[in-house]
């Protein structure tokens, strides 16, 4: 088994070419488990021009822009394969993508979604921001129990085999405006909120992503081995 991970950065990528890389890694990964062959793990960060995409159990009706309304934003819709309903990517978010094998970490699906939670919260703590999860939904949220929660970071998965693609996107200093269009997965009655706007001020990309992806290798290379 592979307890290493391979890191990428792929910068600004349009979601559906990032997706289509992501599948090629994902099949790949798969094809060598079923081959009985050792199989890589790969942590993938990029920013995606505007875009909503949709889960696949996801429901259309929470998108609130038509066509001619998102090509006024200069915005996308794509349905995807993964798991949540609707979501919001786009420039000043990271968005992370780990193909992982989970059979490389002794881990299944649940407590690999934990440990990206995991990451996340404690990589919001080194900037001061106190985060945790929310009881029936996935992601990071701030003020949990309070008329003011608001999430900070999505997830979404899909996994087959064990190997995981898709993933989070972590809102730093994201337009949070283009939440406005949509009910962000699904919720009516709760906000979004980013970094900037915790902490009043841009955060460094460059600084933040070494932050998180040093936090994600202590989840699975240091707590699962």
């Amino acid at each position: 088994m592979k307890h290493s991970i391979q890191y990428f950065d792929w910068g600004l990528t349009e979601y559906n070419e990032a997706w289509s890389k992501q599948e090629i890694l994902f099949n790949d990964t798969i094809a060598r488990k079923l081959q009985n062959e050792a199989t890589d793990n790969y942590l993938i960060f990029c920013e995606h021009p505007h875009v909503y995409t949709l889960g696949k159990s996801g429901d259309e009706h929470n998108m609130l822009l038509d066509f001619i309304q998102l090509q006024a934003k200069d915005a996308q819709f794509v349905k995807t394969n993964r798991g949540g309903d609707i979501t919001y990517h786009g420039p000043g978010q990271v968005v992370g993508y780990p193909i992982f094998d989970l059979a490389n970490f002794n881990l299944g699906l649940k407590q690999y979604i934990h440990n990206v939670e995991e990451a996340i919260i404690n990589t919001l703590s080194t900037y001061g921001i106190a985060s945790t999860r929310l009881d029936g939904a996935t992601g990071v949220w701030l003020d949990v129990g309070k008329s003011t929660c608001r999430k900070i970071c999505a997830i979404g998965v899909r996994s087959s085999r064990f190997v995981t693609m898709h993933g989070f996107a972590l809102n730093i200093n994201t337009q949070l405006e283009y939440f406005n269009y949509i009910n962000p997965c699904g919720f009516v009655d709760k906000g979004v909120t980013s970094m900037q706007k915790e902490l009043g001020a841009a955060v460094d990309m460059v600084e933040l992503k070494i932050r998180l992806r040093s936090e994600i290798e202590k989840q699975f290379l240091v707590l699962s081995i």
